[in-house]
This record gives structure tokens, C-alpha cells and sequence, in this order.
């Protein structure tokens, strides 16, 4: 068994958002926190656009992908929000919504997916009148089409959808009900639930009745926490809701203690470096952490997106390493392909650069990966097994 990026016209060189060669590319992933709408091709985004009479800032796309990233900064915006407004509204019927999930399956698996759950709102792709189902059919129909033609051009990948209610929003009870009619059709496209959007003032604890029904019909969920709110969010998260996993969740480092005082996401990993080099860094973990740390809750890590959302200051002061030096369980991620620029291969060689990460640090974090995935348990012990035995053929070439 070998894994290699698939080829043909329909690929053209990806991974996308990745350099020419990418030395990770061909080690087999797993994708958890990956969002359809913030993963467009920028040509696509471009053509859709101008068939749905959506107006973009550029029209050229490397422009327009730079001004996605903030490397162009105008037109400025007031909130990150506004541009997945602009993602979302070339999304509005069946077949723009299909492309796009076909689409994301082929990036993928370019970048060495084996198992994918990539996540949407639906309540953001009905503007046009398409009922909820039948935006969720379209991304089923979609995925299954990537599959297909990801095999044709001899790679395998198999992808699922999650479905996201909203922080903001009232609706999330109502997708979480979207999801229980759907979870197990078409050949179990629907995987689980998340809930995103903006976290701080808008607390997991409004969103109770949506996770008490998937907990009461066994459907499983994540939730974006630990991002942009600390680590009471984080508790909320794990204590009240009860999600199998937490989107990012990078902020739990803030529930631990160096010499005595609570750390910052932003300056843990220059404090803790300069509290060794001093001959004195106690760290204590608290409560939330610990929690986390003996339940291995996933955190879904996504390195380069917190770094250009202003979680952290550059890669270099991304407490992941810290993270795993604690216990925590963790796994790679892209966020948003199109919106960081960044697939989950440049993710590997940006966090070996950085912390030194290599084949076994990276295996750790896959096999979490699988662990952490909304599948049955013989499909999980089927995708272990497939993922061990990538891995040694990536080594034995490496």
C-alpha cells in the first residue's frame, strides 16, 4: 500500500496553498476542523461570483486570496465574519454547493487525506430559498463526487460533513434537529454537529438545548472553544455541553500556572522559555486542563489559522508544542484552506521548523486524529490499521 497525491488534469499540482514541494505531502492525514466555506478556490469563488452577481474586491486570484489572508488589507472590514459572507453567498444552490464540497475532496486529497470531515452552516446557504435538507443533500452529492474522481485518478480518500449551528444565531437548536434526520443518509455523509462562530460574549451555555438533543439521540459533536475566549469558555464547553471535541481549544493553556500566575496564549511559550532559562518554571495544570488532559478530549489544532487570527503573534509563539509536552491530545488542521493559505502539509513543515516535530511527533497526532474522528469503532480500528501501514511506506521512502 503506498500513498501518493493523486494526478490529473483535475489536480493540477495541488496541494494548493502549499510550496512546490511539500516533504509531507505524501504522509497520510486525517482532517477534523476544516471549513467548506473557507476553503474555496479562488477561481472558483471568481466564477461563481460572477454567475450569482456576487461583487468581490478583486477579480484577480492571488489578489483576492492575499485579501483573504489580510497580506491585502483593503477593503478593510470590521469583522472576520464578513468574509465567509462572501464565500457563503456564491453557495446558495445545489450546484454551486456540490462543486465546492467536490471540490474540497480533491484538495484534500492532494494533500494526503485519508479521512475527512470538513464543516458548513447550513442556515448561511438557504438566502435563495433551498431547503435546509436539500443544501445538506448538495454537499453529500458533492463529496461523493470528489471520492469518485479522487479514485479514478488513483487516490482514496473517504470524506464526511458536519453540520454547523452558530453562536450567533437562534437556529442551532434546529440544525442540531437538521442533523439527527439526516445523520446516517446517504451513505453516512452527515458525521456529527459543531457550533461556531464568534465565542466571546456569546456563550456555549445558550446553545444547551441544541447539544442535549445529539447527546439523547448518540449523535456526536464538537465545539469552537479556547479561540477567542479563555478558559472558562473552555469549562463551559466540557462541563455543560459535553463535546467529544474542541475546536481549536488552544486557550486551555491559559488554565495553567507558571510560578504561581495564569498563563497568556500570547506570551506562554517566551514565558515558559525564559522562566527555564532562569532555573525556575513550575508549571501547574488546573482543573479545565487537567479535565482535558485525562479525558483526551482532541483539541483541534490549527496552527497557522490562530496565527494569522490573532490568537497568537506568528507560529513561533503557538503553545502547541507546550500543549503536547503537558499531555493534551492533539491534532493538525487547516481551519481554512483558502482563508490562511494553508494546507495541512504546510502545517507539518511549519510546526518541524518551528518545534523541531518530526515522523513520530506527527504519527502521535494522527493516530489521535483518528481516534478523535465520528466513526464507528470498526470503521476507526479500519482506518488505524490503513494509517500505520502509509506511514511505514512513507518512511521506508523518506
Amino acid at each position: 500500500m503506498t500513498l501518493a497525491p493523486p494526478t490529473g488534469a483535475a489536480f493540477d499540482g495541488f496541494p494548493r496553498w502549499s510550496e512546490p514541494v511539500e516533504p509531507y505531502a505524501a504522509f497520510p492525514k486525517v482532517t477534523l476542523h476544516d471549513h467548506l466555506d473557507g476553503s474555496l478556490r479562488p477561481e472558483t469563488l471568481i466564477e461563481l461570483a460572477g454567475v450569482h452577481g456576487v461583487e468581490l474586491p478583486y477579480d484577480d486570484p492571488e489578489t483576492l486570496a492575499s485579501w483573504f489572508t489580510g497580506e491585502v488589507s483593503t477593503p478593510t472590514i470590521s469583522h472576520w465574519d464578513e468574509k465567509f459572507g462572501l464565500t457563503t453567498r456564491v453557495m446558495q444552490t445545489e450546484e454551486s454547493i456540490a462543486r465546492v464540497a467536490r471540490e474540497w475532496v480533491i484538495e484534500a486529497a492532494a494533500d494526503g487525506v485519508i479521512y475527512g470531515e470538513t464543516r458548513w452552516a447550513p442556515e448561511k446557504h438557504i438566502l435563495g430559498g433551498l431547503p435546509l435538507a436539500v443544501a445538506v443533500e448538495a454537499v453529500a452529492a458533492g463529496l461523493a463526487e470528489g471520492e469518485a474522481e479522487v479514485s479514478a485518478a488513483g487516490g482514496h480518500i473517504r470524506a464526511r460533513q458536519l453540520l454547523c449551528g452558530m453562536r450567533t444565531s437562534p437556529l442551532s437548536f434546529e440544525i442540531a434537529r437538521l442533523t439527527a434526520s439526516t445523520y446516517g443518509k446517504w451513505g453516512g455523509s452527515v458525521a456529527g454537529f459543531d457550533i461556531a462562530g464568534p465565542e466571546d460574549g456569546f456563550p456555549i451555555r445558550d446553545h444547551l438545548d441544541a447539544t442535549t438533543l445529539l447527546h439523547r439521540e448518540g449523535i456526536p459533536y464538537t465545539i469552537h472553544t479556547g479561540e477567542a475566549d479563555g478558559a472558562h469558555s473552555v469549562w463551559e464547553t466540557v462541563h455543560l455541553a459535553h463535546a467529544l471535541r474542541l475546536g481549536h481549544g488552544t486557550r486551555v493553556i491559559e488554565d495553567v500556572t507558571l510560578n504561581g500566575r495564569p498563563l497568556s496564549v500570547r506570551t506562554a511559550v517566551k514565558a515558559v522559555a525564559a522562566a527555564r532559562e532562569a532555573g525556575l518554571a513550575e508549571l501547574v495544570v488546573g482543573k479545565t486542563a487537567q479535565w482535558v488532559i485525562d479525558r483526551r478530549i482532541p483539541l483541534e489544532q490549527c496552527v497557522t489559522s490562530n496565527s494569522k487570527g490573532g490568537v497568537v503573534l506568528g507560529i513561533e509563539n503557538h503553545p502547541i508544542d507546550l500543549l503536547r509536552e503537558l499531555g493534551f491530545t492533539l491534532t493538525i488542521n487547516p481551519d481554512n484552506r483558502g482563508m490562511s493559505k494553508t494546507s495541512i502539509s504546510r502545517e507539518f513543515r511549519r510546526i518541524e521548523g518551528e518545534f523541531g516535530w518530526g515522523v513520530d511527533e506527527f504519527t502521535t497526532a494522527e493516530l489521535a486524529g483518528v481516534e478523535a474522528t465520528f466513526l464507528s469503532r470498526p470503521e476507526r480500528d479500519a482506518l488505524r490499521t490503513e494509517l500505520l501501514a502509509l506511514i511505514d511506506d512513507f518512511s521506508k521512502v523518506r
